[in-house]
């Protein structure tokens, strides 16, 4: 099955593609670092973080 990668739109073999849905580790890198810095987000209301959330460390009051 011949699939399209997200990110440079290559035509990829499903079956023979390690990195899928992407063609190679640096389409699969700059997908990542699209979420990391924002680029990429899912729609939707924005969340209030709330004090004491289980991330959150001392030092961040």
């Amino acid at each position: 099955m011949q699939v399209t990668c997200p990110t440079c739109h290559r035509s990829i073999d499903w079956k023979n593609a390690p990195h899928r849905p992407f063609c190679s580790e640096r389409c699969r890198l700059i997908d990542l670092g699209g979420w990391l810095t924002g680029r990429n987000a899912i729609p939707g209301e924005p969340v209030a973080e709330e004090p004491g959330h289980p991330h959150e460390t001392p030092a961040d009051h």
